[in-house]
Order: structure tokens, then C-alpha cells, then sequence
């Protein structure tokens, strides 16, 4: 079983400038917004990345060029107490684990 560092990189322009905001295409934000996720509190996701995602296992998808490839599936509580099913992808280069991205787990938590 692996598991990924808490003090991974997660970019706070991933969160504010990606998930967080409205995107006509691939949007997350209205997903993380049930939960009570919004700009004001992108810290908040932060640290629920850290503390409630990173600290379940992950499985390697590939490795490629750029790395190795992982997803972690999780289910975490938000602010307002509504629990999301997550699937986080995280790349693992040169010994630095970085945040690539969340979805709506649609798999085997459903």
C-alpha cells in the first residue's frame, strides 16, 4: 500500500484559479460548492486535501515521462457537513508529490 506525503505540493492557483472557479468546460466548482467549498475559503480544501485525502492509499495509474501517475479516492466531509465522493489525481517527480486535479468519484465509493 502507498501512500503520497501530507506536506505534498497543492498550487493555490490550482484551487482558486481551477476548481474553485465557474469554467464552461470541466467545471468542479459547483461540485465542491455542495460541500460549502468557495474562494473565500480555498484554504479550507487545502486542508482537507491534506488531512482527509492524502492520508488514504493511492494507487499508481502509469508511469510516463513526467513521472508516476496516482489517484486517491476519498470521501470527506466539507464545511457544511456534506460528504463528497472524490477522486484526486497526484504526480510524483524527482521525490516531489504535486496535486493534478479532482473529480466526482463516480466508481466503486458509489
Amino acid at each position: 500500500m502507498v501512500f503520497l506525503p501530507q506536506e505534498a505540493t497543492i498550487a493555490e492557483e490550482k484551487l482558486t484559479k481551477y476548481l474553485l472557479v465557474l469554467l464552461s468546460k470541466d467545471d468542479k466548482s459547483k461540485f465542491l460548492a455542495q460541500a460549502g467549498y468557495t474562494l473565500d475559503n480555498w484554504q479550507q480544501l487545502e486542508q482537507d486535501l491534506r488531512t482527509e485525502v492524502l492520508t488514504q492509499p493511492a494507487e499508481l495509474i502509469e508511469t510516463n515521462s513526467y513521472g508516476k501517475k496516482y489517484f486517491i479516492r476519498a470521501r470527506f466531509r466539507g464545511t457544511n457537513g456534506v460528504e463528497l465522493s472524490t477522486l484526486t489525481i497526484w504526480m510524483v517527480t524527482n521525490g516531489t508529490t504535486k496535486f493534478v486535479t479532482l473529480v466526482p468519484d463516480k466508481g466503486e465509493n458509489q
